[in-house]
């Protein structure tokens, strides 16, 4: 079963994230415009420094590291099936990226002084928290609906017998019978 929330979600946000990045490259108002397009306001973005190269790279760069954790979460989707265990750890990790990012977002506004921006942030996490929701409930409902095929059915009895056998021989071997409770041979 292909996960299509959460390819739609992934390819959403990666979307998202490298629009951000490409606004910020933009010289001389790339943060403020980036800014701008989350929902704060212009004027309060223009009072900080905002053109300064040491500014701009790091934060063009993580969004971009974001947004290409979300396409390869998207890949991940596309490519794996049900069954594999890969596309809840990307999944993870770029949510968890992201939400780090837009953290230390809110910390660097404090720290210049931006009004408003702490609602947008809100906001944003607010939407990537109920992403990340509907992807956990897209992959349970996955898991829940998957029937298990007969060969697993078979190997994991096959499993169970060899254990059963291997810890009835370690009783026998040891002299501890855990089969008669009255404690006798």
């Amino acid at each position: 079963m292909r996960y299509v929330l959460t390819s739609f979600l992934a390819l959403h946000w990666a979307i998202v994230f490298a629009l951000l990045a490409f606004l910020c490259i933009d010289g001389n108002r790339g943060v403020s415009a980036a800014l701008g397009v989350l929902g704060v306001a212009s004027e309060n973005a223009r009072i900080a420094d905002f053109d300064n190269f040491g500014v701009v790279a790091p934060l063009a760069t993580a969004l971009l590291v974001v947004a290409v954790l979300f396409f390869w979460a998207f890949v991940e989707t596309l490519v794996n099936d049900a069954t594999s265990r890969g596309v809840d750890s990307v999944v993870r990790i770029a949510f968890i990226s992201a939400s780090s990012l837009l953290s230390l977002v809110v910390i660097g506004g404090a720290a210049q002084g931006i009004k408003g921006l702490f609602m947008v942030v809100a906001v944003q996490l607010a939407a990537l928290l109920a992403s990340y929701v509907a992807i956990l409930a897209e992959r349970r409902s996955s898991l829940a609906a998957s029937v298990p095929q007969e060969s697993e059915v078979r190997a994991a009895a096959h499993g169970m017998a060899k254990a059963a056998a291997h810890n009835s021989l370690l009783s026998l071997i040891s002299g501890r019978t855990g089969s008669n409770p009255a404690g006798g041979r």
